[in-house]
């Protein structure tokens, strides 16, 4: 007995600890950040020789990079690779190579020496082809699903090669092996600076200083921890709304980023996700009906606050007494238009943006409710009659249809099935017209029609 104790005890105690394990592992890797690798995409063409303050813009590019890159050596979670265009091919006169671009030094550890050795080799001396050198460079990622992927163009010229660098930057962006692109433009002219906004985050570096502070801001935006707080206000502007699905879009590509269920935190606060500084977002909050929010900029390195009007109440749809009906439901649209929004079971209570709202009830006949209140907070219970049920023989198959009666005017609510003789069918209480001719009766003549009252959780005997 002592021994099957010691046995369990000991079983229990291997069982806790590996599941100890596990949870701390996982918590780990949960928790564990995004490995960034950023590619240096440097220009190399002719262009670069041109005097930049205190020296050729090359030797000044290759130099602060240099810097930048040996700075990024103790920085955990961070790869770097170097790309240069139009260094290997001399321009002459009606002579130019548009696939000279080549990947010098390619992602790895500890490869930072081999990038600021490499810079201080690239001499100027080709064209300039940044089509064509992004759409390699998308070929420059080894194949990571969790790792964030970054293109910092450097350039002093405009695209000379017939390529469209927007539209390959905007497929990279949408087949998801980039995010937006940085774009550092080297004393550019003014009147090429709007041909460079379309590829990514453009900077204008002027001089010297200029492309120091640039670089810094660059990277510090392609590393910083940015987070953000989705405060989803009710009519009071207060932060109290929660627990919707939300989805943040790429407002550039159009594809979605990210997917979240607000949450409260214990203390009832907006609870803090963690999101890409770079580029725009269009934020749907998926209430019914959804809210958008465009154009969202966030700020790198810092904590975002994303306000989103989203006040809501409640609809419960239920029946005074025992529901005859199988699945009933209503159609909820915003009133006075026709776009449905939402299939509201009965007996479900559900949440809604405040306003005024068209029901149609899927009764028959068909119970129409406009302009209905949601009020923040509060629970708007619509409650219909308990139906009653037309037991109908008509003895031989035929053409049938059911009138409600409203007033001087007849309604149509449905049509009897042609090969049925005997039907039960479910209807409001009201006063009803059934209008039937036999199947094999050749006159409109042998029409007959009868009149027969629905009484709430009553059956109705209708014959003929």
């Amino acid at each position: 007995m002592k021994n099957r104790l010691k046995t369990n005890i000991r079983q229990l105690l291997m069982a806790l600890f590996i599941g100890v394990a596990f949870l701390l592992t996982h918590d780990v890797a949960a928790q564990a950040p995004k490995k960034t690798r950023i590619l240096f995409v440097l220009d190399g063409s002719q262009s670069m020789y041109a005097r930049w303050e205190n020296g050729q813009k090359m030797q000044v590019a290759t130099r602060l990079l240099g810097e930048m890159v040996d700075s990024l050596k103790s920085v955990e979670n961070v790869e770097v690779a170097l790309r240069a265009f139009g260094h290997t091919y001399r321009v002459v006169q009606g002579d130019r190579s548009c696939t000279d671009t080549k990947l010098e030094v390619p992602f790895g550890k500890s490869n930072h020496d081999k990038i600021i050795s490499k810079l201080r080799e690239i001499r100027p001396m080709g064209t300039t082809l940044i089509a064509y050198s992004l759409e390699q460079a998308a070929n420059d990622f080894p194949t990571c699903t969790d790792c964030r992927n970054i293109i910092v163009l450097i350039t002093d010229g405009i695209e000379e090669c017939d390529g469209d660098p927007c539209a390959v930057s905007l497929a990279l962006q949408r087949k998801g092996v980039i995010l937006k692109p940085f774009v550092i433009g080297l004393g550019l002219d003014p009147s090429i600076m709007d041909a460079f906004k379309c590829i990514g985050n453009f900077y204008d570096a002027r001089n010297e200083s200029t492309f120091k502070q640039v670089l810094d801001i660059v990277i510090s935006q392609a590393l910083n921890n940015t987070t953000a707080q989705v405060n989803l206000l009710d009519i009071y502007n207060k932060p109290t709304e929660t627990n919707v699905a939300m989805t943040f879009y790429d407002a550039f590509t159009g594809m979605p980023r990210y997917n979240f269920v607000h949450t409260l935190d214990s203390r009832g606060n907006p609870d803090t996700i963690p999101v890409d500084p770079l580029g725009k977002y269009n934020l749907v909050v998926h209430t019914t009906p959804e809210v958008e929010k465009k154009d969202i900029e966030l700020t790198a390195g810092t904590h975002n606050y994303i306000a989103v009007d989203a006040a809501q109440g409640s609809l419960l749809l239920q029946m005074n007494g025992f529901n005859e009906y199988q699945k009933l439901q209503a159609i909820v649209r915003k009133s006075g238009e026709m776009k449905t929004l939402y299939a509201h079971a009965f007996d479900e209570e559900k949440k809604y943006l405040v306003g005024k709202y068209d029901l149609e009830i899927l009764t028959l006949p068909r119970i129409l409710l406009p302009s209905v209140n949601i009020a923040q907070s509060n629970v708007t219970k619509i409650m219909i009659p308990q139906p009653g049920v037309a037991a109908i023989g008509m003895g031989v198959k035929g053409y049938g249809t059911i009138f409600v009666e409203k007033g001087d005017l007849l309604e149509k609510v449905t049509d009897l099935n042609v090969n049925s003789v005997r039907e039960s069918i479910v209807l409001q209480p009201g006063s009803y017209k059934l209008v039937f001719r036999p199947l094999n009766a050749r006159l409109s003549i042998y029409t007959k029609e009868i009149s027969f009252t629905i009484t709430s959780g009553q059956t109705t005997q209708v014959k003929f």
